[in-house]
C-alpha cells in the first residue's frame, strides 16, 4: 500500500481516534487492576535507578496517548486486509499488556512476567512494522512504548535477581 493515499470521509477520523481512546482506556484500566502495590510490592528489593512509583502513571499515560493516536493513524490510512492485521496486532498486544501486570502483581510471580514481557514487547515490535508500510509518524509514535516496555524489562529482571532465594 502507499503510504498516506487513503482520505477518511469527513467525521470518520474523529471516531476512529474515539474508538482508539476507549480501547487504550480499556487495557489501562484492566492493567490498573491487576496492578497492586501493596505490602508484597513494597517489600520486593528494587535497584537503586528505580523511578519512583509516582512516575509510573504519568508516564503510562503519556504512553498510552502516543498509542491511541498511533492506532487511529494507522487505522485511517490502512486498506481493509491491513485494518485485520492491526487490530489482531493491537489486540494482542492489548492482552500482553495487561496479563504482566496481573502476573507480576496479582500472580505475585516476577519470574513469570520476566518470561511474559518478551512476547509483550514483540507485540510492540509487530506494531511498529505493521505500522512503518503504511505511515511512519504511526510507527515513531510507538517507539516510547517500545522503549518503555524495554526499560520495565530490565526492571522486572532486576527485580528477580534481587529477590531471588538465597
Amino acid at each position: 500500500m502507499t503510504r498516506g493515499t487513503r482520505t477518511p470521509p469527513p467525521g470518520h477520523a474523529g471516531r476512529v481516534g474515539l474508538w482508539a481512546a476507549v480501547a487504550v482506556m480499556a487495557v489501562a484500566g484492566a492493567g490498573n487492576l491487576g496492578t497492586d502495590l501493596g505490602p508484597w510490592y513494597q517489600a520486593l528489593r528494587q535497584p537503586p535507578w528505580k523511578p519512583p512509583d509516582l512516575w509510573f502513571g504519568p508516564a503510562w499515560t503519556l504512553i498510552f496517548g502516543f498509542i491511541a493516536w498511533s492506532g487511529a493513524r494507522g487505522w485511517l490510512r490502512a486498506d481493509a486486509q491491513m485494518r485485520r492485521r492491526l487490530a489482531w496486532a493491537f489486540g494482542l498486544n492489548g492482552v500482553l499488556n495487561v496479563a504482566w501486570s496481573w502476573i507480576f502483581f496479582r500472580l505475585r510471580r516476577p519470574d513469570w512476567a520476566l518470561v511474559e514481557v518478551l512476547p509483550f514487547w514483540l507485540s510492540i515490535v509487530l506494531l511498529v512494522w505493521l505500522l512503518s508500510r503504511i505511515d511512519r509518524v504511526a510507527a515513531l509514535l510507538m517507539l516510547p512504548y517500545l522503549c518503555w516496555v524495554a526499560f520495565a524489562a530490565a526492571l522486572n529482571a532486576a527485580v528477580v535477581r534481587l529477590n531471588a532465594p538465597g
